[in-house]
């Protein structure tokens, strides 16, 4: 539904842009604004017939299209004749109150909007509220309502100082409640993000102290907590290093404290935390991988949240054992009477309420029905409020949170209940709400799975394949199954049922076609008698497509999905057990739980709790850091003299040259490195490349290559002419070895294989206290 709505929004604005373009041209005065015609425009304005105001197909004046298409002079014109065009907002639907200033910023061009707001142009109260600016699930793009988040989204750091000197205020929301703040974390473009975010918020603070981080949208949210539900890992962990204070520095290793406000779930009830366990965007899941989010979870889980669930799990298999023993040995009497038809096998009834509790045993019995009538009463009370969290029928389907294991443990102790009503009012059937009472009772026990590294993911994968695999399954199974029991009932329907029990009856049909498809039974014919002969025919056509083609279907499915599953096995590992502490924080009292981190007071800090993180650097990364940049400095220096210099192409082999420090008094010599390319002596080098002396390796400007070892390398050396002319050929030393084919085979791939991938600083041991 949602692909066809947006294609419908898409082609509702290209029939109307094509409406717009009619309209201009029919129109001289846009028309003229348009073309940048200033003549006609000046002709045009000072005529008393024309309308300055006039309007285009989506609410468009002139100055707006001027704006549009960049017409300087068409601009400064209007602004001249047409003053009062200046803040004029577009009427339409699709573009309401949008301005001439929300066109420039949007274009990126700096003089026209200096000029529009030199001349008083609306940067605060100025508000695009149209469809097309609204922020929607299929929306490719949101930039907010006013003019300063409009340049902030496009990154031009030269527009948002112009509208910051001008008193755009950074604090002013859009019906959403964001901040400009809030908007930035849902641009692409996660880097300039970043500046732009600092660039806001050093302005705000220096002139108006107040931290506009703490603004909240209309979903309670900051700007770190949108970062964390977007799953914009950069923003996020930007936003986080900014409110990190460095404690002490020692060598490579570095203590740092991070602040835990809006991360911990300590009086908190949407900190990031409890979104991210909760959101169901798998970018989200990755700020669980970061410092101090992973320290965090990591502390929460090792000090008392496995103590708990493992205890958790412990009491509820016990409870279920004594469930399990109370239904086995229910009350039951023997059959009065005989029965009447031949396939009713029962032999024994339950007893009724009186005859229920007279014997000693009976007492045993009644004491363990007690215990599983009040575990289902204290499981409801403790479940009933996360079933009406529910708000989407999708939560069934997140592994993470839980998902179906809700709806299992709230439909356990109705059944329990169900139960007791039926033995209090002695009723018969209470063996089906009992049985499955069991069944369900049992399943939920897969759930404390999740509080083993080795077994949480095989529980994701169940659900997976179930809800997934085996849904879209089920769908084929049922018509197959539902056509072909349908024709045996058809082909039997005139055949004595004495001999052919399985089709005898529709229901019947449906149940052994079912069991034919799971290979439960073998063919049910009976070749003592004369078979129709089209049941050969459709049983041969059942067997290839049940047998050979749907299972061997479901088998490759549920391998599919068992591989996904298993490339994200530590990610969802972090994630149920960061969903399962949040889990035992919302349901202990919070004087069981412990105060994660420590208090900033200590530290002369702010009152918050702050989370001591040592980390430890790994010098080895820096000097393979070192080593790439080393490497590619000749080749993007050889990638930028492409189109200068004919000499300067590829060749097979890479010479890097370093070029002479030329002054009027002396002259040096070159130095030339040649790379070999085999170990053949007698080969001629190719012609020397000539590069400029920036991108050239010299032993002065790159002491990063100090730490290669060259062996075996050998130096010709031509002595220089002092006293020769510029023109006279340079000396060279030659060098070449097997130093350099080392060097050569630890090609840069292997190098960046060896950086670390995910985390932005070098660290090789990370610590929480």
């Amino acid at each position: 539904m949602a692909p066809c709505f947006q294609r419908n929004l898409q082609e509702n604005a290209c029939e109307i842009h094509l409406i717009q373009q009619k309209r201009i041209n029919e129109i001289p005065l846009l028309l003229s604004a348009q073309k940048n015609r200033v003549r006609l425009l000046r002709k045009l304005l000072a005529s008393k017939s024309t309308d300055p105001f006039q309007t285009g197909a989506v609410g468009e004046t002139a100055l707006h299209l001027a704006v549009l298409y960049d017409n300087e002079d068409a601009v400064r014109v209007l602004l001249e004749e047409a003053p009062d065009l200046l803040n004029q907002p577009m009427t339409s639907e699709l573009y309401e109150g949008q301005t001439a200033l929300h066109i420039a910023v949007m274009r990126q061009n700096i003089v026209i909007a200096q000029q529009l707001i030199e001349k008083g142009a609306d940067i605060s109260t100025a508000r695009a509220v149209g469809s097309f600016f609204k922020l929607k699930p299929t929306s490719t793009f949101y930039y907010g309502e006013h003019v300063l988040s409009f340049a902030a989204a496009v990154g031009n750091a030269d527009l948002v100082r112009l509208l910051l000197q001008h008193g755009a205020n950074p604090e002013v929301k859009d019906s959403q409640g964001n901040t400009v703040l809030h908007i930035l974390a849902y641009q692409p473009n996660k880097m300039v993000a970043c500046q732009m975010y600092d660039l806001i918020l050093s302005h705000h603070k220096e002139h108006f102290g107040s931290s506009l981080e703490d603004i909240c949208n209309i979903e309670g949210l900051t700007p770190l907590k949108m970062a964390a539900t977007r799953g914009n890992v950069v923003m996020f962990q930007h936003i986080v290093q900014k409110r990190r204070h460095i404690q002490w520095t020692f060598g490579p290793v570095s203590c740092y404290l991070y602040d835990l406000k809006e991360i911990d779930t300590w009086e908190d009830h949407k900190s990031v935390l409890d979104l991210v366990v909760s959101s169901r965007k798998k970018e989200s899941r990755q700020i669980l991988d970061l410092t101090p989010v992973k320290e965090l979870v990591n502390w929460k889980w090792q000090r008392f949240g496995r103590f708990y669930f493992w205890s958790l799990a412990l009491i509820y298999v016990i409870y279920m054992i004594c469930v399990s023993l109370c239904c086995v040995n229910r009350p039951l009497k023997a059959r009065p009477g005989n029965a009447t038809n031949p396939r009713d096998i029962t032999i024994y009834v339950q007893k009724n309420l009186q005859e229920a509790y007279t014997e000693p045993t009976d007492l045993t019995r009644l004491a363990g029905e007690m215990i599983s009538v009040m575990g289902a009463i204290i499981i409801l009370i403790l479940k009933i409020p996360d079933l009406l969290m529910i708000k989407d029928a999708r939560y069934l389907t997140h592994a993470v949170q839980g998902g179906p294991f809700t709806l299992i443990i709230v439909s356990f102790p109705c059944m329990i209940l169900v139960t007791l009503v039926l033995r209090l009012t002695s009723t018969s059937g209470e063996a089906v709400p009992m049985s499955l009472a069991l069944v369900l009772g049992w399943c939920y026990v897969i759930y404390f799975a999740r509080g083993f590294q080795m077994l949480g993911p095989f529980t994701i994968m169940i659900h997976k394949m179930i809800f997934g695999d085996l849904m879209r399954f089920c769908w084929l199974m049922a018509v197959v199954i539902l056509g072909f029991a349908t024709t045996f009932y058809v082909i039997f329907q005139t055949e004595d049922p004495s001999h052919l029990g399985h089709f005898y009856s529709y229901p019947m049909a449906l149940f052994s076609t079912f069991e034919l498809f799971l290979n439960v039974i073998n063919s049910p014919t009976n070749y003592e008698v004369d078979l129709p002969s089209m049941f050969n025919i459709i049983y041969f056509i059942f067997t290839i497509i049940a047998n050979l083609l749907m299972l061997n279907l479901l088998i490759a499915m549920m391998g599919d999905t068992h591989w996904r599953v298993a490339q994200e096995r530590d990610e969802l590992w972090r994630a149920q057990v960061a969903a399962t502490t949040v889990m035992l924080e919302r349901k202990l009292p919070q004087c069981l739980l412990p105060r994660s981190g420590v208090s900033g007071r200590e530290y002369g800090l702010k009152n918050h709790a702050y989370l001591r993180v040592v980390v430890r650097k790994d010098p080895s990364q820096h000097k393979i850091r070192r080593y790439i940049e080393a490497f590619q400095g000749p080749e993007n220096e050889i990638k930028g003299h492409k189109g200068k210099s004919e000499k300067s192409k590829r060749v097979k082999n890479v010479h890097l040259t370093k070029g002479i420090i030329c002054s009027s008094q002396i002259n040096l010599p070159t130095f030339t490195f040649t790379e070999a390319e085999d170990n053949d002596p007698h080969q001629t080098p190719p012609p020397q490349a000539k590069f400029s002396t920036r991108g050239a390796v010299s032993i002065q400007n790159t002491p990063s290559k100090a730490i290669l070892e060259l062996p075996q390398v050998h130096i010709e050396t031509k002595e220089c002419d002092h006293s020769s002319s510029e023109n006279r050929t340079i000396p060279v030393r030659k060098i070449s070895g097997r130093g350099w084919q080392i060097v050569r085979s630890v090609t840069l791939e292997r190098l960046r294989g060896m950086m670390p991938q995910n985390n932005t600083e070098d660290t090789d041991e990370i610590h929480h206290v």
